[in-house]
């Protein structure tokens, strides 16, 4: 799995990055919490709350957004988006 992240602020890229982690014997759950925490460890942010909405829209568009009701401490963004790269 290739995870996508980007910090918006407005409507400019603040920050992107990637990560990229093939591991046969983990789930697709798993095998995306893992790539969620190590792309907010590298973009230097704190994990987000993963909510149903985020579920609903991840499992269909294969990409999700939080926005910064869903972070614990303030940040100096408007969302955060991942989406799975799709040219694997």
């Amino acid at each position: 799995m290739k995870l996508i992240g980007k910090i918006v602020k407005g409507t400019k890229i603040v920050k992107q990055a990637s990560i990229e982690k093939t591991d046969s014997k983990m789930s697709y759950t798993d095998l995306l919490e893992d790539c969620l925490i190590n792309l907010c460890s590298k973009l230097d942010i704190q994990v987000p709350l993963w909510l149903e909405k985020n579920t609903r829209e991840f499992a269909r568009f294969r990409k999700t957004f939080f926005t910064d009701e869903q972070f614990m401490d303030k940040v100096n963004f408007d969302r955060f988006e991942i989406k799975v790269d799709s040219d694997i």
